[in-house]
């Protein structure tokens, strides 16, 4: 399998971190929580997490206290089906390739619920051939980009020439906050986004080639609780444990270990780090545990600077930056991880 192109898209509405707790400083709800808590949101949004910017659904910004679930879903229902569309539209105008030309189409989210789901809304837009394979894939959380790609591969294996790999996650469409450190500091990273890559049977002309190799991955339902989202009064509501930045790293760590003994290769070898973008404390454990440097890990830091944690697109935003941005050819590996507690990760060969 060959990823040939590979589109993004945000909302046009982005807001700096300052500005975020500007709109809090001055909201009630601010004032319903204990002074702890209030601290908690004041030192993640003013300090420096290595979030500087997050494009949100949210206009105004005040729109993020509108706490309901007919608010919250609503909010889903009008983004999530655009988001896809205009990042699957930029992913065909990379390759060249027209609506009819895809055989399938697999959508990964976590932050809203539609029946029938977003697929039957993306691929009318679209314009896709009614014979298209139609794949909803939920509750994944935050890794949800590699067991996506690895559903495509199949599908590739399977007979499919061409198909559309799409995350979209409207975070904004789960916000909540509660005296709880974890649900506050979701709030604080946490931005909405969409990736969408176009995956085929053969290497398209006149682009950088990026081969599918091998995929990993672990998953540890004993960790389960520790990141994943609950249902509280109708709402989606987010629980991330401090714990989540050194068990990534570990389950990170394995994942690759299994992927570069199957492949015979060692780490040394790899020369491309494309990371989830999980937060600052996640990357720095992930550099801790694999030795690596600001420099191998730059281009899931700026996604993280510019957009904060997307969610399952992050790690494509960071692919298709680290493809544009000319980072050296060989072998790139991709990894992902979030709710389950699972740990995915995807070798690949890159051209020059």
């Amino acid at each position: 399998m060959f990823i040939n192109g590979i589109g993004t898209a945000v909302p046009e509405t982005r807001y700096s971190q300052a500005e975020c707790w500007a709109a809090l400083e001055s909201s009630e709800r601010l004032q319903q929580l204990v002074p702890r808590s209030r601290a908690i949101l004041r030192k993640v949004l003013l300090g420096r997490n290595g979030i500087e910017t997050r494009h949100l659904a949210l206009a105004p910004l005040t729109e993020a206290f509108q706490v309901s679930p007919d608010a919250l879903q609503a909010r889903f229902n009008r983004h999530a089906p655009q988001l896809a569309t205009d990042a699957a539209l930029r992913s065909l105008q990379e390759t060249g390739l027209k609506a009819h030309d895809i055989d399938a189409v697999l959508i990964s989210t976590c932050t809203g619920y539609l029946c029938p789901g977003l697929t039957s809304y993306v691929s009318e837009r679209l314009g896709l051939r009614s014979d298209a394979q139609l794949l909803d894939l939920v509750g994944q959380g935050c890794g949800a980009a590699i067991p996506n790609l690895r559903t495509g591969e199949a599908l590739i294996r399977a007979g499919a020439r061409h198909a559309l790999c799409i995350c979209v996650e409207v975070c904004s469409g789960a916000y909540y906050l509660d005296d709880d450190p974890g649900v506050l500091v979701s709030a604080c990273l946490f931005g909405d986004g969409a990736a969408a890559a176009v995956v085929s049977a053969e290497p398209m002309p006149n682009r950088r080639k990026v081969e599918w190799r091998i995929a990993e991955t672990v998953c540890s339902p004993a960790e389960r609780d520790l990141l994943r989202f609950e249902s509280v009064g109708g709402m989606l509501r987010n629980i991330l444990s401090v714990r989540v930045p050194d068990i990534a790293a570990r389950h990170a760590a394995a994942v690759l270990d299994h992927a570069l003994g199957r492949a015979g290769i060692d780490r040394s070898e790899i020369a491309g780090w494309i990371l989830h973008s999980g937060g600052r404390d996640v990357l720095n454990a992930l550099n801790g545990v694999w030795g690596l440097s600001a420099e191998d890990t730059r281009w899931s830091s700026e996604v993280l600077r510019r957009f904060g944690n997307m969610s399952s697109p992050s790690c494509l935003f960071a692919l298709r930056d680290a493809l544009a941005g000319g980072h050296p050819a060989g072998l790139w590996w991709l990894a992902s991880f979030g709710a389950g507690f699972t740990s995915h990760g995807a070798l690949l060969k890159v051209g020059s």
